[in-house]
């Protein structure tokens, strides 16, 4: 499954990459990551069909994770589920603004990520509607 990192901060990749490992879970599909550092870029792969799941860091500079989520989900048909990376619990709000499928908070706890992204790759592989968070 084809799983998008987007954060301009190389070190909040690496994490998420190490915390997602080959797949988040023994159930779940292979995860086939991408991680990228643009805006751009994630455009280039959403318009593309390249991403099955995001993972998205609200953090990101100059395009936030928050406002990107909110205009995928506006603009791309069937997008991906989305998991939200905030940078603290208490911005739990701006991310059901963003229409966030799943959300963590900084600092990453890699059991945390593994545990949200693998209910989205479950509901994504079983085509069933992923529950907003």
């Amino acid at each position: 499954m084809k799983v998008v990192v987007y954060s301009h901060d190389a070190a909040t990749r690496a994490r998420v990459r190490l915390a997602i490992g080959r797949r988040p879970a023994p159930d779940v599909p292979e995860a086939e990551i991408t991680d990228v550092a643009t805006e751009a870029m994630l455009w280039r792969l959403l318009d593309a069909g390249q991403a099955d799941v995001l993972v998205l860091d609200g953090e990101a500079q100059p395009a936030g994770g928050m406002g990107v989520c909110r205009q995928a989900k506006d603009e791309i048909h069937d997008c991906p589920p989305v998991l939200l990376i905030i940078g603290r619990p208490d911005d739990g709000w701006l991310a059901t603004w963003s229409r966030a499928d799943a959300v963590i908070s900084h600092p990453i706890d890699p059991i945390e990520l593994a545990r949200e992204l693998a209910g989205l790759m479950r509901q994504q592989a079983s085509g069933t509607a992923v529950a907003r968070a």
